[in-house]
């Protein structure tokens, strides 16, 4: 039996990195969700500009949910798919009943920051693996989520 998976990479690597991308996936569907009912939840003056930002986010972190779970399929592991799964490993709590546009916008910050801490967790394993295509997701996550944190802190001042 070859100690590589199908694409070349070490058997123990591919899986700690799919066990790491199941817990981002996890976290991914949290955060949307959240991110869909501020969207839809959302009241105050700046209603109409955060309606449309928090969409623009949640359709951005859909797409990313499906590359994620992509990813953990590339490395030949199974993505976890039951929401049970999800509120277990992920670190992002539901963020329920929130409608004041302050709070939408502190709770969209903690969870780009979040995602951000755990992508560089992820973007260190991946290098330590030679995993190129794992190293270059999680990178070009974190740059476009580290100007959504630049925004979003720049909004709350």
């Amino acid at each position: 039996m070859s100690d590589t998976n199908a694409i070349g990479l070490h058997q123990d690597s591919a899986s700690q990195l799919a066990e790491k991308l199941n817990v981002l996936l996890a976290n991914y569907q949290i955060f949307y969700m959240n991110v869909r009912g501020y969207h839809w939840n959302v009241k105050g003056p700046q209603f109409f500009e955060l309606h449309d930002k928090f969409e623009e986010f949640y359709t951005d972190l859909l797409t990313k949910v499906d590359e994620v779970a992509e990813r953990v399929l590339t490395l030949g592991h199974q993505p976890v798919h039951a929401f049970s799964d999800y509120i277990s490993l992920a670190q992002i709590q539901e963020d329920k009943s929130v409608h004041d546009g302050e709070a939408c916008v502190r709770g969209t910050l903690k969870g780009f920051q979040t995602l951000i801490e755990l992508q560089r967790e992820i973007l260190s394993m991946a290098a330590d693996a030679d995993d190129e295509g794992t190293a270059a997701q999680a990178g070009d996550y974190i740059r476009e989520q580290e100007k959504s944190v630049w925004m979003l802190k720049a909004y709350l001042h």
